[in-house]
């Protein structure tokens, strides 16, 4: 099974508001950067359905956990990006990632969202090119 089709089966074993807000941010992502590549990340062996979706494209761009009570869109550089619409609200102290908290019935400003997306993937590009030119 591809990386791809384990995220699809992951939304389709939540049958709840979770389900229906992974595919739609997980829609919303691929819009944003049409070459994002999908994979499942951290994987326990003892478990089929573990692991972490996550987005890249020339590097980690976010990932999306489940949880009971939200879905944690956790952006590896999120520190690094501009957030004019306030979009992050969790993980908000570190020096390097920053989180987008879901629950159920909010409202998300999806322009906002796909621009954090662009500019996540855009923030890669840049420090792999500067990796390359340092001949790293």
């Amino acid at each position: 099974m591809t990386p791809s089709e384990e995220i699809d089966a992951r939304i389709a074993a939540r049958d709840d508001w979770r389900g229906a807000t992974l595919a739609r941010v997980r829609a919303l992502i691929k819009d944003a950067v049409p070459e994002v590549t999908e994979d499942i990340k951290w994987r326990k062996p003892s478990n089929d359905l573990s692991g972490v979706p996550v987005w890249e494209h020339a590097g980690l761009i976010c990932t999306g956990e489940t949880y009971k009570n939200a879905i944690k869109l956790t952006f590896a550089r999120g520190a690094a990006l501009e957030d004019p619409a306030g979009l992050f609200n969790a993980s908000l102290t570190g020096g390097t990632r920053r989180a987008i908290d879901l629950h159920e019935d909010a409202a998300l400003d999806e322009a906002a969202f796909k621009a954090l997306v662009r500019a996540a993937a855009a923030l890669n590009v840049e420090i792999r090119a500067q990796k390359r030119l340092r001949g790293a």
